[in-house]
């Protein structure tokens, strides 16, 4: 399989879990920025907690070499700021407003359209932005296990228990 089809079937995946955790449920969006339901967190922080290990098991086995992408604060922090406001604004992010369209909910196409217009922006503007905040604060190739100079296993390990003891106090708050 190519890997456009592997990116295809792991696509068709997340959209399942995503519809099936009910995450792109207007309502639950809502309740996530406003930080009434954690359902959306939860799921978040779960996929990035089972990547993390996958990712990293597979390293360690040699079946899968990091392509790293350097950390540049400008446009992380820029990137962040667009992404937030559409959120709030439209009450999808780009994720779930494909899977709510795919629900039938057209209130979710304002969303797209702004999508391909800010992508078709960012392509004219990329030029510039090469140069300017995409330059901003390049802290280069890093991973947080190198910063602080030690194994990956315990970062992830760590992640893990925060991870778990995050679940564990949402639950006890009823979010």
């Amino acid at each position: 399989m190519s890997d456009l089809g592997y990116g295809l079937v792991t696509g068709i995946i997340f959209g399942f879990l995503l519809q099936k955790a009910r995450v792109i449920r207007y309502d639950k969006q809502i309740a996530a920025l406003r930080l009434l339901d954690m359902t959306i967190v939860k799921f978040m922080f779960t996929s990035i907690l089972v990547a993390m290990v996958g990712v990293y098991l597979l390293k360690d086995l040699g079946i899968v070499k990091l392509s790293l992408k350097p950390a540049v604060l400008g446009g992380n922090i820029v990137g962040g700021l667009i992404f937030g406001i559409g959120w709030g604004l439209l009450g999808y992010c780009p994720g779930t407003q494909l899977g709510a369209l795919g629900e039938g909910r057209w209130d979710s196409i304002w969303g797209i359209i702004g999508m391909l217009v800010g992508a078709g922006i960012f392509a004219e503007m990329f030029p510039f932005l090469k140069n300017t905040v995409l330059k901003w604060g390049d802290l280069g190739k890093i991973t947080i296990p190198q910063i602080l100079g030690i194994n990956h296993w315990i970062v992830i390990v760590a992640f893990v228990i925060i991870g778990i003891l995050t679940f564990r106090w949402f639950e006890k708050k009823g979010l």
